[in-house]
């Protein structure tokens, strides 16, 4: 059996659109795609610290699983939590691509 690359999304939930299409495209590509748990259900102001402690400890633990992470940067946004993703990621030797090109 083929073993396919396995990709994690990360980014800014308020991108969901362009979450969901790069999720299509990279599994019609041949990827496994992991993405966030969750986009609508609950609001930010509801995460408890220990909510978010877990829900940040669950994500890095997809990073740890994947060959690779996939920033959702649009129009170059990318908020704190994904910068200490992106360090997470490249600290374990993982691949970083980005929906926007960096300027």
């Amino acid at each position: 059996m083929k073993r396919y690359n396995i990709i994690t999304l990360c980014g800014s939930i308020k991108f969901k659109d362009e979450f969901l299409k790069v999720q299509e495209k990279l599994t019609l590509e041949g990827n496994i795609v992991f993405t966030p748990n969750f986009f609508n259900n609950i609001k930010k102001e509801e995460i408890t610290k220990e909510r978010k402690k877990m829900l940040d400890e669950m994500h890095k633990q997809k990073i740890d699983m994947s060959d690779e992470i996939y920033i959702i940067n649009v129009g170059g946004y990318i908020g704190d939590s994904t910068k200490s993703e992106i360090e997470y990621a490249k600290s374990k030797g993982k691949k970083v691509s980005y929906l926007e090109i960096l300027k």
